[in-house]
């Protein structure tokens, strides 16, 4: 079975078939899955403890949903990955964290997870090229975009918050922090796949407006914030790519308004926190910050395993000391990289530092050399806010740390370009 040309990209000179069509079929499934935004309508916004083994079998489809995407390139991804060293050493250390960790349980448990999504990220990369990666993702967050909206409009409206927040809306996700960063995320890949794929340029131009007005719907101004940087990198990959003179001004501006934002965050930070309307502990962050870099301390060289630390029950392990110093028990670190010298130590930071400055210097590189640039810089650019307050890097069953896989593989590797 064979139907016209690249229904995705618009190439005329390749056909698509039906396995063309099952691997874009598999990877909106797992992109979906891993959003985490079937939980709250499925569960409830105030998930019930019984409820979390019955979610985490809700991942394993997603998992066999990758692996039979990857199944798909073998040679493919092989070949890639030997492009990825570091982030074959931070998986490396991730499995050997369990030899360490105060919940060895736990830690393998887990680490069964984040290879499962580590594993979907490479397959997004290694089976589609750009133009479809980015129709891939599009096309699952059109869904979210769709089913938010649907979520809040329709009665009962469970997508707009009653309580804490009365008014703003959710969406699909249990509060509105997740739904507006969420859609800040989205507007760059509407943004990217719009760019990629002209023919369609005005169906993910819509989605990228209506991405905007859920942002805004939700009242979250950090997200806001993102959306604005964000869109800003996509407006400099576009004037980047114009020619060379364009290029070297866009370089110019960007560095000149990089420099000036860090200034202003550095001597009025003041004024930058009440912009976001946080206070100066931003919403308790530091408190976990001070606590967790205390407990990292007592074992900075191994740390105390994956994703070993936020269920300990004992009562006198590291949670234990986080929860009486902040004054209250948070759920991670906050911070991508406190998270991984906590779990994994000097050598995990190390590894995931690596793979980070890898990817973010390819990014920059592929802005005046790869189309690709329009998907990558800018959701890059929204993803290297968060690590700096969310614990969003090595992280499982996670879709931010799917993309992030799947983009960093993509430009380290020019196969299906």
């Amino acid at each position: 079975m064979t139907v016209p040309a690249d229904a995705w990209s618009g190439r005329a000179e390749e056909r698509t078939d039906v396995w063309d069509w099952l691997a874009f079929g598999l990877a909106v499934f797992f992109v979906l899955i891993y959003s985490q935004a079937w939980i709250a309508p499925v569960f409830g916004v105030t998930i019930d403890a019984g409820a979390s083994g019955a979610i985490r079998n809700v991942y394993f489809p997603a998992y066999a949903a990758g692996i039979a995407l990857l199944a798909m390139v073998p040679a493919a991804a092989v070949q890639a990955m030997i492009r990825q060293p570091f982030l074959l050493l931070l998986l490396a250390i991730v499995a050997a964290s369990t030899l360490w960790s105060i919940a060895p349980d736990q830690t393998l448990r887990r680490i069964v997870a984040v290879y499962a999504t580590t594993i979907c990220g490479i397959a997004l990369a290694t089976r589609f090229r750009w133009s479809t990666m980015a129709e891939v993702l599009a096309t699952a967050h059109a869904l979210l975009v769709v089913g938010s909206i649907a979520w809040a409009v329709l009665p009962p409206h469970n997508g707009i918050m009653t309580e804490l927040f009365p008014g703003a809306w959710r969406g699909l996700w249990t509060e509105k922090n997740a739904l507006g960063g969420n859609m800040a995320m989205a507007f760059t890949i509407f943004a990217g796949a719009a760019m990629l794929n002209p023919r369609r340029q005005w169906l993910w131009g819509a989605f990228a407006v209506a991405a905007l007005g859920l942002v805004l719907l939700s009242t979250s101004k950090t997200s806001l914030v993102s959306l604005i940087l964000g869109a800003g990198a996509v407006g400099f990959v576009w004037f980047a790519r114009r020619g060379p003179v364009s290029g070297v001004a866009a370089t110019w501006a960007a560095v000149l308004g990089a420099l000036l934002l860090a200034g202003f965050l550095l001597f009025a930070s003041d004024v930058f926190l009440e912009i976001l309307g946080k206070d100066a502990t931003l919403t308790g962050r530091t408190k976990i910050w001070a606590a967790a870099l205390r407990q990292a301390e007592l074992r900075p060289w191994t740390g105390y395993g994956y994703s070993a630390v936020w269920d300990d029950k004992s009562g006198w392990g590291p949670l234990a000391w986080i929860t009486k110093e902040a004054g209250f028990k948070p759920s991670h670190a906050h911070n991508a990289w406190l998270e991984q010298w906590l779990g994994l130590g000097y050598a995990g930071v190390i590894a995931w530092g690596l793979f980070y400055l890898q990817t973010m210097g390819a990014a920059i590189a592929s802005v005046f050399s790869r189309p690709g640039a329009y998907l990558a810089l800018p959701f890059l650019v929204i993803y290297s806010l968060l690590t700096l307050t969310e614990s969003v890097a090595v992280t499982y069953n996670d879709i931010r740390w799917s993309i992030f896989v799947a983009l960093a593989v993509k430009l380290a590797w020019r196969g299906r370009e």
